[in-house]
């Protein structure tokens, strides 16, 4: 698979343990920063990435910040992005078997690189089920990104 992976300066630290593990797990890896502890805001990085998984160019994605949750906040505003905070291994893996989760995120300052090791394998082994309960409930929240995305630009004229 290829994975996008992209951090803010929180993350930083552990973002390269990130990608190093993606590369041993045999997946290709686009980087997409931050490259170093220099300030920068989350929603940018996670931007960057969530796009690159919306046009092909990324199977998945992994974004490390302070603690994944501002992350994750972001990522989701994005319509077909479906992100989540995982800082344990069941829901690193049940979170794509169940709610086809295509982003992943974690908080630097929550886990440390053994535990990352871990998250990444299970997140990236998993895969969604093809039970139909599972596979209507998806399409229901893509339902919801286009209702609700409707509703906003009504109230905005």
């Amino acid at each position: 698979m290829k994975i996008s992976v992209g951090g803010d300066h929180a993350g930083f630290p552990l973002k390269k343990k990130v990608v190093s593990v993606i590369k041993e797990l045999g997946h290709e890896v686009v980087d997409y920063g931050c490259y170093d502890e220099n300030p920068i805001d989350f929603p940018d990085i996670t931007e960057t990435v969530c796009e690159s998984v919306l046009e092909g160019k990324a199977d998945r994605a992994f974004l490390v910040c302070g603690t994944g949750v501002g992350a994750s906040i972001a990522a989701n505003k994005i319509p077909g992005i479906r992100a989540s905070v995982c800082h344990d291994i069941y829901s690193a893996h049940q979170c794509v078997e169940h709610d086809d989760v295509n982003v992943m995120c974690v908080g630097a300052q929550i886990v440390g690189p053994k535990i990352v090791e871990e998250l990444i394998e299970s997140f990236l082994k998993a895969t969604f089920s093809t039970s139909e309960e599972f596979r209507r409930r998806v399409k229901k929240l893509g339902d919801m990104e286009v209702k609700y995305s409707k509703k906003l630009l009504t109230n905005q004229q």
